[in-house]
Formats: structure tokens, sequence, C-alpha cells
């Protein structure tokens, strides 16, 4: 088992070798694509046994956390972004697409699919909607207390107009902003964590971890025009904080605390008298 999931990593890093075509840092994309790969490693092992479901629920994580959100961030806080904003949006669409479709058929044609715990205990839909916006709101809490600090103590040197662009939006604009990724990327997650067979906190810790890689550590690993290795690394620290506790909180709101099993009492014998 082992030997395949190692193959599943390496083998599901592949596709992302495809954005070297244009970009170049073909080892890096490679390995950035590994990471990928591996933040998935619970969901082929646990999470839905048949290929539709695989797909199911990797597609929307990269499509909304790795596309669409790190998207939107570069497009409020990049200067000049905007004119490239569309074409990146689109060419990352397609090469998630592609890699989703590779890493589903990597886990079917690889067995991966083990015994796991009983399937999940769900929460009501009514329940379910306010639990993920308050999601939304936990990260919009992470989101002011390490992103502040990272903007004062690391990040204020490279962008000193954030401030203003803040201001352009709106403060009130700008936290809505934050509120619906926090919300955005908890639906993206949804899907896992109703079908990860494993412990609450094991299944907790894996949501949290798949948020984080796919959300930035796994983009920030590759070298790009925009940030030198140190601001990578600085971001790829922020983003742990915000997005890490992100999965852990949702997991945790949305996923009750299984109920133990009852004993059944011993049977009475009768003596006939």
């Amino acid at each position: 088992m082992k030997l395949r999931v190692i193959l599943y990593c390496l083998l599901g890093g592949l596709p992302f070798t495809i954005a070297a075509a244009g970009a170049g840092h073909f080892i890096w994309w490679w390995l950035s694509g590994v990471l990928f790969a591996a933040s998935f490693v619970p969901v082929a092992l646990f999470g839905p046994r048949k290929a539709a479901g695989q797909f199911g629920v990797i597609f929307p994580v990269f499509l909304i956390v790795t596309a669409l959100c790190t998207w939107s961030e570069a497009l409020i806080f990049v200067p000049g972004y905007s004119q490239r904003a569309i074409r990146d949006l689109s060419g990352a669409l397609f090469l998630y697409l592609i890699a989703s479709a590779v890493l589903t058929l990597l886990a079917s044609l690889l067995k991966l699919s083990k015994p796991g715990e009983p399937a999940p205990p769900h929460r009501s839909s009514i329940s379910a909607v306010f639990l993920i916006l308050l999601s939304g709101f936990a990260y919009v809490f992470y989101y002011l207390i390490f992103g502040s600090i990272t903007y004062q103590f690391f990040t204020k040197g490279y962008y000193p107009e954030a401030t203003q662009i803040v201001a352009h939006l709106g403060v009130w604009n700008f936290w809505g902003i934050e509120l619906a990724r926090g919300v955005l990327m908890t639906l993206a997650v949804v899907p896992i964590i109703y079908t990860l067979r494993m412990k609450r906190w094991h299944a907790a810790i894996a949501v949290g971890s798949i948020l984080w890689i796919c959300g930035g550590l796994a983009l920030l690993l590759v070298p790009n025009e925009m940030m030198g290795a140190r601001q990578r690394l600085i971001h790829t620290v922020e983003i742990f904080t915000q997005n890490f506790p992100l999965g852990v909180t949702a997991l945790l709101l949305l996923r009750p605390k299984p109920v133990p099993a009852t004993a059944n009492p011993p049977a009475t014998s009768t003596v006939p008298v």
C-alpha cells in the first residue's frame, strides 16, 4: 500500500508540469503537483469509493480554493494583475480539471480505497447552512488576526499600497469579500467533510491540510515573477495560520461527535416457579 500511495503522489504531480510549458520551472511544478496529490491521499484512501465521487470531491477544491480564491486575492492586492487575470484563471481551470481527472483515475487504478470508519454523521440542512456561514466568520477572524500580524511585521514593505487598496474598496466591502472567501472555501470541502471515513479529529487535520496545501503551499513552492523566495515563504506560513484552522473549524462544526453505541442490557432469564 505504501508503494501505491507513493506512486499516486509521484504520478499525480505530472499534470501540473503542463504549466511549465509556458512558465518554466519543470521540477518545481512537478514537486508542487506532488504536494497537491499528497494532500488528497486521505481522500483516495478513505473518501468516496467510486470514481465519480472522488472527482466530485477533488475538483471543487481545485476550482474554488486553488483557482478562484487565490486568483481573487491576487486581483485585489497585486498591481497590474488584472491585465492577465482572465488568461490565468482560464488556464488554471483547464489544468485543475485535468489534474482532478488524473488523481481520480490513479486512485481507481492503484486500488487505494480502504475500509475506514463508518459513514460520518451529518448535521441537518438548516444547521449546516448556519455552520457554513459561521465557518466563514471564523475565517474572517483568522484573517484579521494573523493577516494583520503578517502585514505589520513581515509584508508591509512588499505591499505599501495595501491600506489604500482596502480604503478604496471600502472596509466593509473588503471584509465582505473575505467572508465570501471563507464561506466558499468551506463549501468546497463540504463534500470531503461528509464523505471522509476517518475519525473526527483525524479528518479535521486532513481537511485543514488540504485547505493549506491547495490554497497556498503547493502554488507558492514554484518560483514566480511576482514574489521572491522570502515573500513566498512568509505567505506560506500566513496561509497556514488562516486556512488550516478554517479546515479544522469547518469539520468540527459540520461533523458532530459520533454517538457511542449503547450496550444492549443482558437478557434476563426467567426461572419457572
